[in-house]
């Protein structure tokens, strides 16, 4: 298979393109409690249809040279509203670093050299960690989407609409301080 996507390097991250050696890696990944709790359900045939089949849309975050997570890039392809929707799960051995963010920042900017004006994000609204990561990259809190996420046993979650433009930082956010 051909890259989907260049390969994209920060300081600490590289993104790039899932590899079937991917698999057991992010099935572990998803299965942490702190990450299972809001990317439910996954197993490997899950992970493999969603992840690894789709190339175009899933960027590996490698971390020396070990599959830390994934950033999900969803460009939507009306000319007239340039907009890339984008979900991220980061193991629990790559949080505090910075890691996460640093991987959004390089996706972003390749988002935006594309042509994009916008990237949305949709946590889930009890999420105050990943929401406090995005604040710092500039993101900003648009509204809330009430019931918005089935959660196990069919209870009902709101999510926070999150939004960074290109007017903000035309080449993306500045990767984090080391």
């Amino acid at each position: 298979m051909s890259a989907a996507q260049p390969e994209l390097n920060g300081p600490l991250v590289t993104l790039r393109d899932p590899r079937e050696s991917d698999l057991s890696p992010l099935v572990s990944v998803l299965s942490e409690p702190e990450v299972a709790i809001w990317w439910v359900g996954y197993d490997a045939d899950r992970v493999r249809a969603e992840f690894l089949e789709h190339p175009e849309t899933t960027r590996i975050i490698e971390v020396d040279e070990r599959t830390a997570g994934a950033v999900v890039v969803l460009r939507g392809e009306d000319r007239e509203y340039p907009t890339t929707v984008m979900h991220i799960f980061l193991s629990t051995a790559f949080r505090g670093r910075r890691i996460g963010e640093e991987a959004l920042a390089l996706a972003i900017g390749h988002e935006f050299a594309q042509g994009i004006t916008r990237i949305t994000l949709d946590p889930n609204i009890k999420n105050d960690g990943a929401i406090r990561s995005y604040e710092r990259l500039g993101f900003r809190r648009i509204g809330v989407l009430r019931d918005y996420q089935v959660r196990p046993g069919g209870t009902l979650d709101d999510a926070l609409f999150m939004d960074l433009t290109r007017s903000d930082f035309p080449a993306g956010p500045p990767l984090p301080p080391r």
